[in-house]
């Protein structure tokens, strides 16, 4: 699916209904910073809504991931087609979650062996304070990954 041509066509179809992005965007009950980003190809609209948005712009989803008006004729493969790169986009999105997983799992485990090792070998204060660093570095990338974990989610 090509983010900004499917971004084109709401706008040219938003156009059409003579809606303008803040108007389009509370008969959906979000912002209109969403629609812009939609129609600028940034993002995609939430599958939740994607009903709701097709019907003010009167076309059908298939038309929506399609980006652009379909004939009867290619109406079924661009059905197919978008199916199947739905299905791969989600399969790549749970594979980078594994790997998200199996890369904070290591590293948390080694920040912890770490964390042990410098407070055995240095139980005077020097080693409270390597292990407060190391605390705040796990935390650091727990945050971090949450994060990249919820832009993935979003896209």
């Amino acid at each position: 699916m090509d983010q900004i041509k499917i971004g084109k066509f709401i706008a040219s179809c938003r156009k059409e209904q003579d809606m303008t992005q803040v108007a389009l965007a509370e008969k959906l009950g979000i912002s209109d910073r969403a629609v812009s980003k939609w129609e600028t190809g940034k993002s995609m609209p939430d599958s939740g809504i994607m009903l709701e948005l097709c019907s003010y712009l009167k076309i059908n989803v298939n038309e929506l991931l399609s980006g652009e008006r379909l004939t009867m004729e290619n109406y079924k493969d661009n059905a197919e087609e978008n199916l199947m790169e739905q299905r791969r986009q989600t399969e790549r999105i749970k594979h980078d979650t594994k790997i998200s997983y199996i890369i904070m799992g290591i590293a948390i485990t080694l920040i912890t062996i770490a964390h042990f090792a410098i407070n055995y070998y240095f139980p005077e204060n020097k080693g409270t304070g390597m292990g407060l660093v190391l605390t705040l570095i796990t935390i650091g990338l727990y945050v971090w990954y949450f994060i990249r974990n919820y832009e993935v989610k979003r896209k």
